[in-house]
């Protein structure tokens, strides 16, 4: 039963090195990215990256935005990276896994049509919370979108093989989590933004804000626990881990 992970580039982002590294002088350039699981049951994205529309308005996705300068075309949405790998088409996704509900995150939701959506309920929770979205931390917009929602609690086998797993890894927001793949190679951890940078998991660095602190770190502790087990890590947003990621379109298609 063959399982596998492919990366998807939705983008760049930059912005300032203190949001991924608290203290950190200057600024970082940062990939956006999604993941395409193969399973025999179906294929499983993990993340959206950025909505389509901000190709043409890069400040239409509000305050959170305004953080960054966005390097993203027409081109970088995810249902044309997946076109472009020759993967599939976005409407041939049957779960979509949000590790959270930022705009980067979950922007291209509404571009994957037919999936199951995934979401820890305190994640969505919190992003219907008014004060958080009268700030434009979360745009329910993006995801809010009518389409079938399966709210979790805790660890979740989608599959139900043990070989696609959601476990919680909050802290940098509320419902934050990361995914557990047991692919043909080995375990992969695709981590979300609980661990952005290599960095922040052998330093235990922290960026300049999270939800909560406590739990982030503990989050840390926990991913590099599945390191030292033997799992690989993919983390959020590394620039260093970028090239060497099995990305879509160069591993061959069976």
């Amino acid at each position: 039963m063959s399982v596998t992970v492919s990366a998807l580039t939705c983008g760049w982002l930059t912005g300032a090195a203190s949001g991924f590294l608290d203290g950190e002088p200057g600024v970082i350039r940062v990939p956006v990215l999604s993941f395409v699981v193969e399973h025999p049951a179906g294929l499983v994205l993990f993340d959206s990256g950025l909505a389509a529309e901000l190709a043409e308005d890069p400040a239409g996705a509000g305050r959170m935005a305004d953080l960054f300068d966005l390097d993203f075309g027409p081109q970088d949405a995810v249902d044309r990276r997946l076109t472009a790998a020759e993967m599939c088409e976005a409407a041939d996704i049957s779960v979509l896994v949000n590790s959270h509900l930022h705009f980067d995150h979950c922007g291209g939701n509404a571009l994957v049509p037919n999936a199951r959506v995934i979401v820890q309920e305190a994640e969505w929770r919190a992003a219907h919370h008014e004060r958080l979205v009268a700030t434009d931390t979360y745009s329910p917009r993006l995801f809010d979108l009518g389409q079938d929602v399966q709210l979790v609690n805790g660890e979740h086998d989608v599959f139900g093989d043990g070989r696609v797993v959601c476990i919680p890894t909050p802290g940098h927001t509320p419902g934050h989590q990361s995914m557990r793949v047991r692919t043909d190679d080995g375990e992969v951890v695709l981590c979300g933004d609980a661990c952005y940078l290599r960095r922040a998991l052998d330093e235990l660095h922290l960026p300049d804000f999270s939800w909560d602190p406590e739990q982030q770190l503990a989050s840390l502790h926990a991913l590099a626990a599945l390191e030292a087990a033997g799992a690989q890590l993919f983390f959020g947003h590394d620039p260093a881990q970028w090239s060497s990621l099995p990305h879509a379109g160069r591993r061959p298609r069976g």
